[in-house]
């Protein structure tokens, strides 16, 4: 059994009625982005929050916002039941002139040191640089191809600075054309069981914010994860936990099953086994060949992929116990 609360929910008499002090613009929150265009004098700002649960954290948040004359688009909050933490995610607007962003950064730091918060972290898209990440992938081009087309677009909010792969591309090819005109750089790094060739990808990646597994079929050691200190999220080819290994698809069609899936996650040392960030599936039936089963499969990973990580950018994602995520 869990608790939700939202704008909607009942929250304490203290909590609302601050809430009551200032409208809420909009009730879109899940699922959809700031729209700037509100004011050209306001802009979108984003503000998580994972602490101990007390009375009052509401109220101090939003109390914060308002005095500096920002408003609440849209405040999520989650309290699992009988567990004593609070997660929340507000979405905001606010005149940088009024509230300088680095003003912003302090005030939410002492409020996080008020109520002991295990994560404080606040986000202005237009404002702050946007995360770097590292791709990695083995042969299969799917996602890498969803994933830089959808960042030509500007529908990706990050920076890519780097493909790794251990598996080489003609220079030639649509991929590695695409790297050149962009200046995004590809690096061949032939692995073996013997060696991984771990200390020459820590070495590439070591700028960047977090790193994507984008179809690498290479166990990462807890060597280096513990070396690369941040997340690594990685797209499985199948509906976690079941079908695990090697050809899940292969599996799941030799199985007769009717839904496949695609799980997005976080790599732990564990194999497949990272708290679980996005997941999808679609059905399939006796009609389905081994050739449109993995079409579909494919079809879903580069979809869960995006997903995930465009959740992971707008700050959606926090860490739920040892094994699981908030995902709001």
């Amino acid at each position: 059994m869990i608790r939700r609360v939202s704008t909607t929910s009942s929250l304490s008499a203290t909590a609302f009625g601050s809430f009551m002090k200032w409208s809420f613009k909009s009730s879109h929150f899940h699922g959809e982005s700031l729209d700037s265009s509100v004011s050209p004098l306001l802009i979108p700002g984003v503000h998580v929050f994972h602490c101990p649960d007390v009375v009052g954290i509401v109220a101090k948040l939003s109390d914060c916002i308002a005095a500096k004359g920002g408003n609440i688009l849209g405040y999520d909050v989650f309290v699992p039941e009988n567990k004593n933490v609070f997660y929340s995610r507000s979405e905001f607007i606010f005149d940088p002139v009024k509230w300088p962003r680095s003003q912003m950064g302090e005030d939410f730091e002492t409020i996080a040191r008020k109520f002991n918060a295990l994560s404080s972290v606040v986000r202005v898209p237009s404002l702050d640089p946007k995360y770097k990440i590292a791709l990695l992938l083995s042969k299969q081009d799917h996602c890498l191809v969803e994933m830089l087309h959808k960042w030509q677009d500007g529908k990706l909010p990050v920076d890519i600075t780097c493909v790794i792969s251990n598996h080489e591309r003609a220079p030639n090819t649509h991929i590695m054309r695409f790297l050149q005109r962009h200046g995004i750089s590809y690096h061949y790094l032939p692995t073996t069981d013997q060696n991984k060739i771990e200390e020459e990808i820590l070495e590439l990646v070591k700028d960047t914010d977090f790193i994507v597994l984008a179809r690498y079929m290479q166990v990462l050691s807890g060597n280096f994860l513990k070396g690369y200190g941040k997340d690594v999220i990685n797209i499985h080819h199948g509906l976690l936990p079941s079908f695990k290994g090697r050809s899940p698809a292969k599996q799941a069609f030799d199985a007769g099953v009717k839904l496949i899936g695609a799980t997005t996650h976080f790599v732990t040392e564990e194999l497949d086994s990272g708290p679980i960030i996005e997941q999808m599936v679609e059905r399939v039936s006796h009609r389905d060949n081994l050739r449109s089963f993995v079409q579909k499969s494919e079809d879903l990973e580069k979809k869960c992929l995006m997903k995930a990580i465009k959740s992971y950018c707008e700050l959606r994602v926090l860490p739920y116990g040892t094994h699981k995520t908030v995902v709001f």
